[in-house]
């Protein structure tokens, strides 16, 4: 793998549910425990959105107790660059070794027809690099074709928010579709934690998927670990 790695972090712009009043948006902890384990490395990134320009934050995942996203919520740089993401036109996928789909609920809506952000996923994993997504981020892989025409997920093992965490937070009849059911109907190998809202991840070669926001760090380390310690 190229030392000199360079990430793409994908984040929401979408804010609206179907009925409730209440905003999603990014669920902060998602990009902030995954790039506090990159920075451990110094590694470069840049924030792209499927519209380019500031990135909601969903309110409830606003817990500055969590020294996680207190430390990156006031970074000047890491703000700036939520406040600024990238349109997907603006991205050179030649120039990323690794791009992470963050999570909220808003991915649902704008990330799985985003045809751009497909063909810079597409084009970092066959230029070798890593694909890696959490929570409900991995809608941002459902459609994702490969240059031989088939699909990334088909047949790889796939992790992301279940349906009964979905029913749990009873916000299952505000998404448009829910993502385990949706993800098994694409053919990917699916699986979770036993016990709603643990940590989880599934590792597929260059594809590692975190099942929900507690899953966020142990993606960044695994990302970490296949990038450099192999």
């Amino acid at each position: 793998m190229n030392p000199a790695i360079r990430a793409l972090i994908v984040c929401t712009n979408h804010t609206q549910y179907k009925s409730k009043p209440l905003k999603t948006g990014l669920w902060l902890s998602e990009a902030t425990h995954f790039y506090d384990e990159l920075s451990d490395r110094n590694i470069p990134y840049d924030i792209v959105s499927p519209s380019g320009g500031p990135v909601p934050i969903d309110e409830r995942s606003l817990d500055l107790k969590d020294n996680t996203n207190d430390k990156w919520y006031h970074n000047p740089e890491f703000r700036r660059k939520l406040d600024n993401s990238l349109k997907p036109d603006e991205v050179n996928p030649d120039d990323y070794q690794l791009i992470y789909f963050t999570g909220g609920h808003g991915t649902m809506w704008d990330f799985p027809e985003n045809g751009k952000l497909q063909q810079i996923t597409q084009r970092i994993y066959e230029n070798g690099g890593m694909v890696a997504a959490v929570c409900h981020g991995v809608a941002g892989l459902l459609n994702v074709k490969l240059s031989d025409g088939s699909t990334l997920i088909d047949g790889r093992q796939i992790t992301g928010f279940s349906n009964m965490e979905e029913k749990l937070i009873r916000l299952d009849e505000e998404v448009p579709f829910l993502l385990e059911d949706e993800l098994r109907r694409r053919n990917a190998l699916y699986s979770k934690s036993f016990i709603p809202f643990l940590p989880y991840i599934e590792v597929d070669e260059r594809l590692v998927t975190g099942q929900n926001p507690l899953s966020a760090r142990k993606v960044g380390k695994k990302v970490m670990e296949e990038m450099y310690e192999k």
